[in-house]
């Protein structure tokens, strides 16, 4: 176990050393984001409010230190914005000193990495739209594709810092139209995290499963997230969207994945829970996992959609063993109360989302799966007269 760690952790140190630069820094916005969680704990979001104001400090963020004070309504320390502005200006003096050097004893190359340390330095204090302007500039100075590629994730990451979804989904494009031109297979890996971390922003955790389960052995893009928080991701994503042989192939049985679950036992148990179908112990997991995505910047909107699904694809996963049981059963087997789970499967019953019906007088579930063959039957019909009433309105136009 210990040999097993440590080589875990040698890995993980080894990648790490090839990531991108960390600016921005996606620390300080989830640090902004817990600070403005109305539900979080009190002692911790103090602990988190001084390890933010001190990472503004340490880079000087005059900023973002202003936008963060009137977005939160926190009182200005005067003196210290004023400290961090002056440097702000004597360093940007520095740059456009240095620019202008460049530009008048210097070649093109010169230039451009003056221009990009420029713009690195404008993202780093949260100057968002003075760090995009000058990153454009950089990218119509930049001929090597890989260098354009790094400008485009350094802009991606501008939009998961200020979570603008516009910014990131444009971007994306445009490094994909760039990787059709011919990208290494590094910047290729390092793509589908960015896709797979946005997709998770938008509550596409089929995207996210597959995106991250393809790079979880190639893993270095540490500058969006820690290793144990990117397989935490693809653990959850692919509980969801997976089919149970693919979830025990990639995921159950994942070598990396075992390397890393051992340092984050909630997520161990409840994928082991609903795989292993332990479901009282999974509706506690499930409570840990809630907690867990309630307070991520990433997932914190889809939070409830996530809970409402996972009981539902385990309702699914027992109902589908039986022909019918009892609700006594189904409560013991879930470790609540028989009204519990008679108002649970009746909402989701009403919904249309459990193929199955109560008997209240016997006390026990019926499960009434549709026949394969039927439903195939009924989508051709229903595509059928699909078809055939946009034939008839094409024979009218046609006609006239």
């Amino acid at each position: 176990q210990s040999e097993f760690q440590h080589f875990a952790v040698q890995k993980n140190f080894v990648m790490e050393e090839e990531g991108l630069s960390k600016i921005p820094n996606l620390q300080i916005a989830r640090l902004k984001f817990l600070c403005a969680m109305p539900e979080y704990d009190l002692k911790r979001k103090c602990q988190a409010k001084e390890r933010l104001m001190r990472n503004i400090e340490e880079a000087n963020m005059a900023p973002f230190y202003q936008e963060i004070c009137t977005e939160m309504k926190w009182e200005f320390d005067t003196t210290l914005l004023n400290k961090m502005k002056a440097f702000n200006e004597t360093e940007m003096r520095r740059l456009s000193d240095a620019l202008e050097d460049a530009e008048r004893n210097r070649g093109e190359s010169e230039v451009r990495d003056v221009m990009l340390e420029k713009a690195e330095y404008l993202s780093k204090i949260g100057d968002k739209e003075g760090s995009l302007v000058a990153l454009r500039q950089t990218y119509d100075k930049t001929m090597a594709l890989g260098q354009k590629m790094d400008i485009i994730f350094h802009i991606i990451r501008i939009g998961f810092f200020y979570l603008d979804h516009d910014l990131i989904k444009r971007n994306i494009q445009k490094a994909e139209s760039l990787l059709d031109e011919g990208g290494d297979w590094d910047r290729r890996n390092r793509l589908k995290v960015y896709r797979g971390l946005y997709a998770m922003a938008i509550r596409d955790f089929k995207t996210t499963a597959t995106s991250f389960l393809d790079t979880i052995s190639t893993f270095t893009s540490y500058e969006l997230m820690d290793y144990k928080q990117f397989v935490t991701y693809t653990v959850v994503a692919s509980i969801i969207s997976l089919e149970r042989v693919d979830l025990k192939n990639k995921v159950v049985n994942g070598s990396e994945i075992l390397e890393v679950l051992h340092e984050i036992p909630k997520i161990k148990k409840f994928l082991n829970s609903l795989y292993y179908c332990n479901y009282d112990l999974f509706f506690v997991a499930l409570g840990d996992v809630e907690q867990i995505l309630k307070f991520d910047r990433y997932a914190h909107p889809h939070y409830r959609f996530y809970v409402n699904e996972m009981k539902i694809r385990a309702y699914k996963q027992l109902l589908q063993s039986y022909k019918s049981l009892t609700l006594q059963y189904m409560a013991n087997a879930f470790g609540v109360s028989n009204e519990y789970i008679d108002k649970e499967l009746s909402r989701l019953i009403a919904a249309g989302r459990l193929n199955c019906k109560i008997n209240k007088v016997m006390g026990f579930v019926e499960t009434n799966r549709p026949d394969s063959k039927n439903r195939q039957y009924q989508a051709v019909v229903k595509h059928g007269d699909a078809l055939l009433n946009r034939m008839q309105k094409l024979s009218r136009i046609i006609n006239v």
